[in-house]
């Protein structure tokens, strides 16, 4: 029986659906999901098994044009996932076409994949009618060569078995490169810490988008087989501080509950989460900060 597996990174502009793509062919939730767009900070890699296939998945963040460090090593994670992978996935959206964020990656795609195959993949599908899929495909075919093109929903999970099942022929021949239960290469504090800030994008979405970032600070394992972990919250001013507490700390404890429930369900056991809230006006430009979240400080010089 031979063996296969490889790495497959998942491209796109931000909000294409690549994180909805990931949680579906691994069919646990490893890359959160919020409608705020840059949410991935860090490329989370899932693992899904189809027949003698193991496929490690590489979420990339969105590459979109970059302003500040942090965007600028979200931008360098992204491209990196792509030239270390075997595989590469460039995700669109069907209703919004060859945008000039696609065009821009497309421009940058032939270097990086060197030759490997690439795969076009147009999610929401259901929004258009077939003739413009059809225009939308002929379209991205001619301004790159791509090995395969699937027309999918990430969300209601259309075309996305045989999405897998190609995949899975397509992987190297060679050893699994994980353990079978391992679906996620996030350390859990990792994990812990990027579902407390799903949370939080989610509740302040309006009033807060990317100047927090979640740290896991303290996990510890107790002996009736429950876990106790600690968390910091990190703002840059005073008055976030405030909005993540809210009135009377009912943000936060909101926040909490709902983080705790999810570890509690993706860990299968009980969960004691604490929060504190830091000021830390300068934590965008800390070395320290980059390296918590998977990415590297020097790639946003």
């Amino acid at each position: 029986m031979t063996t296969r597996a490889g790495f497959i990174a998942l491209i796109g502009e931000p909000n294409a659906g690549k994180s909805t793509l990931l949680n579906r062919m691994v069919g646990a939730k490893v890359s959160i999901v919020t409608h705020k767009v840059q949410t991935t900070r860090a490329r989370i890699r899932g693992v899904a098994i189809e027949g003698e296939s193991q496929l490690v998945f590489v979420d990339t963040p969105g590459l979109f044009k970059p302003r500040r460090r942090l965007d600028r090593a979200m931008v360098a994670a992204a491209w990196g996932g792509a030239a270390d992978a075997d595989i590469t996935l460039l995700l669109i959206e069907a209703h919004r076409g060859v945008t000039e964020g696609v065009e821009q990656i497309l421009e940058g795609l032939g270097e990086v994949t060197k030759g490997r195959k690439v795969a076009l993949l147009i999610n929401k599908i259901d929004r258009v009618k077939s003739e413009t899929l059809l225009a939308l495909t002929k379209d991205m075919n001619e301004r790159f060569d791509f090995t395969e093109t699937y027309l999918i929903s990430a969300e209601k999970g259309h075309g996305v078995d045989a999405l897998r099942k190609w995949l899975a022929e397509m992987v190297p021949e060679g050893p699994w490169l994980y353990p079978e239960d391992q679906i996620a290469d996030l350390p859990m504090r990792m994990i812990a810490s990027e579902i407390t800030r799903e949370k939080l994008t989610l509740r302040l979405h309006q009033e807060l988008p990317y100047q927090l970032t979640v740290e896991t600070e303290n996990w510890e394992e107790r002996k009736d087989g429950s876990a106790r972990i600690d968390q910091i919250v990190y703002v840059m001013r005073d008055g976030h501080k405030g909005i993540i507490l809210g009135k009377g700390g009912e943000t936060a404890k909101a926040v909490s509950k709902a983080a705790r429930e999810e570890l509690e369900e993706f860990l299968g056991r009980r969960v004691h989460l604490f929060l504190q809230v830091k000021v830390r006006p300068n934590w965008l430009e800390e070395a320290e900060r980059y390296t918590e979240m998977g990415l590297n400080f020097k790639d946003g010089n």
